[in-house]
């Protein structure tokens, strides 16, 4: 028998019931939503999920709910029980490698310190741009050779990320731009294991089963030298939420409808994660979006939109 997804269940239980009653159906009523805009919808849920971790993460930590050792152990534990349940509903087991799991506990743990000291938005653009710089840069290391369309894109993003954080009024703090460069180098490297690992969402699970055990056993001596208090329940509760949905579940929707997008529409759609972080910013945070954060945001995420999107054919090799 075919599996029914629940839109086709709801059109089943309306139909009987109109026949029963003897009424009508509209002819709207039954029809399927359109494709098109069934990835749209799911592909903003995703990016919008995405984005709400760098909200959620700066809301915990800067009221002191938690410490950021302690939201980075629970966002993994979260995310692995999450992920762990989805795949084993679907009757298949979680795969990934222990160095998908080392590259996903840096990214999570520089990202939740880095958010320390810096506003949701500026984490989220230097996350960003860190992330795309490295898969660019082990593509040219491998051999790529980039057009020059995208060596401005490069150019252009990597000088703005530097007058971001060079020393300024406005300027961010050092330390937190380089733990969520470090964060970046991290996700970007989970991002190039990942696409050799087979199924993502299965990799994607064991990935986080693994780097929970690693933050489990590093939690002790890491705690120990430097304490952090207890969590308060609402900064559990931030933590678990940043896990279990804008990340566990973020990821498993992102990866449904992966499959429907071009790599273009998907770079594309990437490209607002860090819009959306500043405006969460700015809602649920009060943080003021200066003219430095806006000049260089623009730059930087105009600089890596030439530097991904631009079409490089992958016969274009550097010669041996």
């Amino acid at each position: 028998m075919k599996r029914c997804h629940a839109s086709c269940i709801a059109a089943h239980a309306i139909h009987s019931h109109l026949k029963v009653t003897g009424q009508k159906a509209p002819p709207n009523l039954t029809r399927p939503m359109p494709k098109t805009f069934r990835v749209f919808l799911i592909t903003s849920l995703a990016m919008i999920a995405f984005a709400a971790n760098s909200v959620l993460g700066r809301l915990a930590l800067i009221e002191g709910e938690i410490g950021a050792g302690s939201f980075a152990l629970i966002r993994l534990i979260s995310g692995a029980v999450v992920l762990g349940l989805l795949v084993f509903a679907q009757s298949s087991r979680p795969t990934g490698s222990w160095l998908g799991g080392l590259a996903l506990l840096i990214y999570a743990a520089f990202f939740s310190y880095a958010y320390l000291a810096l506003p949701a938005g500026t984490g989220a653009v230097i996350l960003f741009a860190v992330v795309q710089m490295t898969m660019l840069g082990w593509g040219i290391a491998k051999g790529e050779r980039p057009w020059a369309l995208q060596w401005i894109g490069l150019i252009l993003s990597l000088s703005a990320l530097v007058w971001l954080v060079s020393p300024g009024i406005a300027a961010p703090s050092i330390l937190g731009a380089a733990a969520m460069a470090i964060a970046g180098i991290g996700w970007g490297a989970y991002s190039l294991l990942g696409k050799a690992a087979g199924d993502p969402a299965t990799a994607t699970a064991g990935n986080f089963i693994r780097a929970s055990m690693m933050a489990v056993i590093l939690a002790i001596p890491v705690l120990m030298l430097h304490p952090e208090p207890s969590p308060s329940a609402n900064g559990a509760i931030l933590a678990i939420i940043s896990g279990a949905i804008t990340s566990g579940l973020g990821y498993a929707i992102w990866y449904t409808t992966l499959k429907d997008l071009t790599a273009t529409r998907a770079g594309v759609a990437q490209l607002t994660v860090p819009a959306i972080a500043a405006t969460g910013g700015v809602l649920f945070l009060h943080e003021p979006i200066t003219l430095r954060f806006a000049l260089a945001s623009t730059a930087i995420l105009g600089g890596v939109a030439l530097a991904v999107l631009t079409p490089a054919p992958a016969s274009r090799k550097a010669n041996p």
